[in-house]
């Protein structure tokens, strides 16, 4: 069975004073989106220029409904990139995701 993948790229455009501030609710948000079962995994990137989110969804469009919710979004704190891919390959471990 081949199932879409977004990964989505945030790109932080404030200050980390900002991202800070807003940090909690993103964290709010992430959980949300979670517990949907819409967000498979996500983190800080090295050095702290913003975040990945892998995530899936009926839909492109229905991702972008999504990100908009977040608060870095809301406040303008970070700018998304998405790249949409379809895993030819993944590890056994990675089976329940792609079911």
């Amino acid at each position: 069975m081949s199932k879409t993948l977004y990964l989505v790229d945030l790109s932080y455009i404030r200050p980390l004073s900002d991202v800070d501030m807003y940090r909690d609710q993103h964290i709010e948000f992430l959980n949300e989106f979670y517990g949907q079962g819409n967000f498979i995994c996500s983190g800080p990137k090295s050095p702290r220029t913003g975040g990945v989110i892998l995530a899936q969804a009926p839909s492109k469009e229905a991702l972008l409904k999504i990100l908009e919710k977040d608060p870095f979004h809301q406040e303008k704190i970070a700018q998304y990139q998405i790249t949409e891919f379809t895993p030819a390959m993944f590890s056994d471990s990675f089976k329940n995701v792609m079911a």
